[in-house]
C-alpha cells in the first residue's frame, strides 16, 4: 500500500500537476508584471519594486518548471 512518501520523508507529487501549474504561475507573474511596469515607469521609484518582484516570480516558477521536468527526464521516463 502506497502512503504517499517516497522513503524519504519527502512528499511525492503526482506527474500531471507539478508542470502545468508552474507553467500557468510564470504566465500569471509575468502578465502581472507587464500590467504593472507602465504605471510603476510613471509613477514614483517605489512603484517600480511592483513589477521587479512579478518579474522575479515569474523566472523563479519557470526555473522550478524546469527543474522537474529535467528530474524527471533523469528518471528515465
Amino acid at each position: 500500500m502506497n502512503d504517499g512518501s517516497d522513503g524519504r520523508g519527502g512528499v511525492v507529487f503526482a506527474d500531471g500537476y507539478v508542470v502545468p501549474i508552474t507553467g500557468l504561475l510564470s504566465l500569471l507573474f509575468a502578465l502581472l508584471a507587464g500590467m504593472t511596469a507602465l504605471p510603476a515607469l510613471s509613477g514614483s521609484a517605489g512603484d517600480l519594486a511592483l513589477p521587479v518582484v512579478f518579474g522575479i516570480s515569474s523566472l523563479a516558477c519557470f526555473r522550478i518548471r524546469q527543474r522537474y521536468v529535467a528530474a524527471l527526464d533523469g528518471e528515465g521516463r
